[in-house]
C-alpha cells in the first residue's frame, strides 16, 4: 500500500463520511502528563470508524458486483457500517451475525436495512454461513478488517488527525482484528513526522501482543472481555503492517478499560464504548513513558447498550 493509495481512498470516501471532530481535555492532560488530542470516531456515521473501510470497500466494487450485493460476518460495528454504506449506495447487504451479538448492534443493522442471518457464535460458523450466502446470492464477501480496501479506509481517520495536528509524536489506537491500527500505522508512516503508533489491547484477547513477540500469527483461545469490538484475532494482511509499523502494544485489564471508559464519559461528556476506551487505558497505564509528549488517540466508536453499562449502578 502506498501514500497515494491512502490519499485516493480519503478523497473517494469523503462525500459519504463525516470528518469527525478532535477534542481535548485539560483534566485528562493533567492526569496523563501529556498533551492529548482525541479523534472522535464515535461521532462518525453509524457511530464508529468502520464506516470508512466499509464505504471504501464497496466503492471499489464493479457495477456487476454491486448489483448482486455484499455480505460480511460481524458481531457489531462493521455489520452496521456495511449496512449503512450499502444503503447509501443503493446496494443490498447480507449480514451474518452470531446469535449472541449485542442487541443494540443488531437493531442498528436493521435500521440501516441490512438483512441479518444469525449463526452460532464461532468463527467457523460465521465463515461457513457467509460462504453459503456468497454462493446462493452471488454477493461479494467483504472482510470486516483483513482486506486492503478496508485497511486503507480505516487509515483515513489518522490522516485527518495528522492534518489537524501534524506534529503529533504518538498515535494510540485499539487492537482487535487490526484494520484500524494497521491503517493508522500506515498513515503515521506516510504522513506523520517521526510519529510512532502504540496499540492498546485487552489482556483477555492479546493475540496481537503475542504475535509480535513470537513473530507469527497467534489466536485467542478465549474472548472474555468487555471490549466486544476487539474479540477477533488479527489477520494475515493486518499482521505484517502491525509488525513493521507499530512500535508497541500495551495490554490492559478489564478494570482498567472500565475506569478509562468512565473517565471519558464523566470528564469529556461523550459516549464511548468499552473497545474505544482501551487506548486511553493503555496510555494511563504507562503514562510515565509518555509524559510531556503530544499524543493523538483514536476514539473508535460509541455504540453501547445503555441497559448494560459496566459502571451502571441503578
Amino acid at each position: 500500500m502506498t501514500p497515494q493509495e491512502l490519499k485516493d481512498c480519503h478523497a473517494r470516501i469523503a462525500p459519504y463520511i463525516h470528518r469527525t471532530p478532535v477534542l481535548t481535555s485539560r483534566l485528562l492532560n493533567k492526569i496523563s502528563g501529556a498533551e492529548l488530542y482525541f479523534k472522535c470516531e464515535n461521532f462518525q456515521r453509524m457511530g464508529a470508524f468502520k464506516m470508512r473501510g466499509a464505504t471504501n470497500a464497496i466503492l471499489q466494487l464493479s457495477e456487476e458486483q454491486k448489483s448482486n450485493g455484499v455480505v460480511t460476518h460481524s458481531s457489531g460495528n462493521f455489520a452496521q457500517a456495511l449496512s449503512l454504506a450499502a444503503k447509501s449506495l443503493g446496494i443490498k447487504a447480507y449480514i451474518v451475525m452470531p446469535s449472541n451479538a449485542p442487541k443494540v448492534k443488531k437493531d442498528g443493522v436493521k435500521e440501516y436495512d441490512g438483512e441479518i442471518i444469525e449463526c452460532e457464535p464461532t468463527q467457523h460458523d460465521r465463515e461457513k454461513t457467509a460462504k453459503a450466502i456468497e454462493e446462493q446470492k452471488g454477493a461479494t464477501f467483504l472482510h470486516p478488517y483483513n482486506m486492503k480496501d478496508v485497511i486503507l479506509g480505516q487509515g483515513t481517520a489518522a490522516i485527518e488527525l495528522l492534518e489537524d495536528h501534524p506534529d503529533l509524536e504518538y498515535l494510540f489506537a485499539p487492537v482487535g482484528g487490526g484494520g484500524l491500527i494497521a491503517g493508522t500505522a500506515l498513515a503515521a508512516s506516510f504522513f506523520g513526522t517521526n510519529c510512532q503508533v502504540i496499540g492498546g489491547e485487552p489482556f483477555e484477547v492479546d493475540d496481537a501482543y503475542r504475535s509480535i513477540k513470537s513473530g507469527k500469527l497467534e489466536v485467542n483461545k478465549t474472548t472474555n472481555t468487555i471490549a466486544d469490538g476487539l474479540k477477533m484475532s488479527i489477520g494475515d494482511q493486518t499482521f505484517p503492517i502491525i509488525k513493521e509499523h507499530v512500535k508497541e502494544i500495551i495490554r490492559v485489564t478489564e478494570d482498567e478499560i472500565i475506569a478509562s471508559m468512565k473517565l471519558i464519559w464523566e470528564r469529556m461528556k461523550i459516549i464511548v464504548e468499552p473497545s474505544c476506551s482501551v487506548p486511553l487505558a493503555a496510555l494511563l497505564k504507562e503514562k510515565n513513558s509518555f509524559k510531556g509528549h503530544k499524543i493523538g488517540i483514536i476514539l473508535s466508536g460509541g455504540n453501547v447498550d445503555l441497559n448494560n453499562l459496566p459502571f451502571r449502578t441503578i
